[in-house]
């Protein structure tokens, strides 16, 4: 079950871009270590090793993609990227059956109502966190609105956590 933690977005920004650097950093190291052994091993001195290279940097994205994967994932340092991207997914999983849902949160559908607003949430997060508050701006009054009829219907507005049962009622109907 995924939920919405509390994140500033200043220190989230700060930590990925961290993050991301040492993951680049780790990627061209990699790239360029296996491209040079490749051509090293077999290549033809002044000849074309042009598929070594490409081969080296294809090794590289793997490598670097199994060690983020891998023993990197449990890293402290890697934990905002991975909570973003954890984010974002849910987000997308909610996306995917948005037609399905915003029919039922107008039918008052009560988990319909909770996964809209779970949605709304995370979606502010993420605009927030990417600083993306043009985005954001749009949004404000259906949100406002989808608000005000959950608790008129008395649904709690706090939904911070994605139930995959709510994701599974609104793909079985």
């Amino acid at each position: 079950m995924f939920e919405i933690k509390p994140v500033d977005p200043q220190t989230y920004r700060q930590q990925t871009r961290r993050s991301t650097l040492i993951v680049a950093v780790i990627f061209i190291a990699l790239a360029m270590l296996l491209s040079s052994l490749a051509v090293m091993l077999f290549g033809e001195p002044g000849g074309d090793n042009f598929r070594f290279n490409v081969g080296g940097v294809v090794a590289g994205v793997v490598l670097t993609i199994a060690l983020v994967r891998g023993p990197l994932w449990s890293k402290a340092w890697l934990a905002p990227a991975i909570y973003g991207w954890q984010l974002k997914r849910n987000l997308m999983r909610v996306t995917n059956i948005m037609h399905k849902v915003t029919e039922r949160a107008q039918a008052n559908d009560p988990t319909a109502m909770k996964l809209l607003r779970f949605y709304h949430l995370g979606l502010t997060q993420m605009h927030d966190l990417d600083a993306n508050s043009s985005a954001q701006v749009q949004l404000v009054s259906e949100i406002e609105q989808h608000k005000a009829q959950m608790k008129a219907l008395g649904i709690k507005a706090e939904q911070t956590r994605l139930d995959p049962a709510w994701l599974e009622a609104m793909k079985d109907s």
